[in-house]
């Protein structure tokens, strides 16, 4: 785990100004959730889109099932540290977008969790489809959201919730909650602080309105829990937890990490 979050934060945001530099980049796009990931991310590109005297935009985006604690949060967030923010809704969209696409829509059973899944899967793509938009209109890029855990865990959609460019794909959550704890304490900006520490203590949500939080999908108590579980199944080679349900996700959830599939050319001729 990391020790050392200033020298973290600092090196993050030098990869990050250097990347935009070298691939002239005009723009940043975010969306915004109202959870710490998105609210992590504004934080550190800020100083860096700020230096560079370019914009980050970004966008809190909402269908049907955003919770008003979510919208609340998402949009303290974007006034705090974005350039050019608002709160979208597309549930419409949705709306439309699920007669037009799904076939059984009017005979499957709305309350099965399978069902909440593959609208959930709609959702994050139509919000992707929304954000790529706005960067191929700016000249810019699509900020990735995700971290580690929710990688190991495949607790993304695929062609759904993937950015272009990860400053925190490679930091546990509880890595991710630490450095956010971080940046508040050290922000002499009181509303930007207080817009943060709302996210690191706010109740985990996808938003997708699958369960009433990330842990219920994860069956697991806590971030801290499901870190150690990982870590000592796959760095330390225990066997310990292997059949914990996070174990099991992470098994489960292998094909997305290396979709998409190619098949070896040694398989062909």
């Amino acid at each position: 785990m990391l020790t050392n979050y200033e020298l973290a934060v600092s090196n993050i945001r030098m990869e990050l100004k250097n990347y935009i530099t070298k691939s002239n980049l005009k723009s940043l796009v975010l969306g915004i959730s109202g959870g710490i990931d998105s609210a992590l991310c504004a934080a550190l590109a800020k100083p860096v889109c700020d230096e560079l005297n370019i914009p980050i935009i970004g966008r809190s985006i909402t269908i049907s099932t955003n919770k008003a604690d979510e919208i609340s949060r998402a949009k303290n967030v974007g006034e705090s540290y974005l350039t050019d923010f608002r709160d979208t809704n597309l549930t419409s969209t949705y709306d439309m977008m699920q007669l037009s696409v799904v076939e059984d829509v009017a005979t499957a059973n709305k309350d099965e969790k399978s069902f909440k899944i593959r609208m959930g899967n709609i959702k994050a793509r139509i919000r992707m489809i929304y954000l790529y938009e706005l960067a191929s209109k700016n000249k810019g890029m699509v900020l990735s959201t995700d971290n580690y855990t929710e990688y190991l865990l495949g607790f993304w959609t695929l062609h759904g919730d993937v950015g272009d460019y990860g400053m925190i794909q490679n930091l546990w959550k509880t890595e991710v909650y630490e450095m956010s704890r971080f940046l508040a304490k050290n922000n002499p900006d009181k509303k930007q602080a207080k817009a943060l520490l709302d996210c690191v203590t706010a109740v985990p949500t996808d938003g997708l309105g699958i369960t009433n939080s990330d842990l219920d999908q994860i069956q697991a108590d806590s971030y801290e829990e499901v870190d150690q579980i990982l870590i000592d199944f796959i760095l330390n080679k225990s066997k310990k937890f292997e059949n914990h349900p996070v174990i099991q996700r992470n098994k489960a959830s292998n094909f997305k990490r290396i979709n998409p599939y190619n098949m070896p050319r040694n398989n062909i001729v």
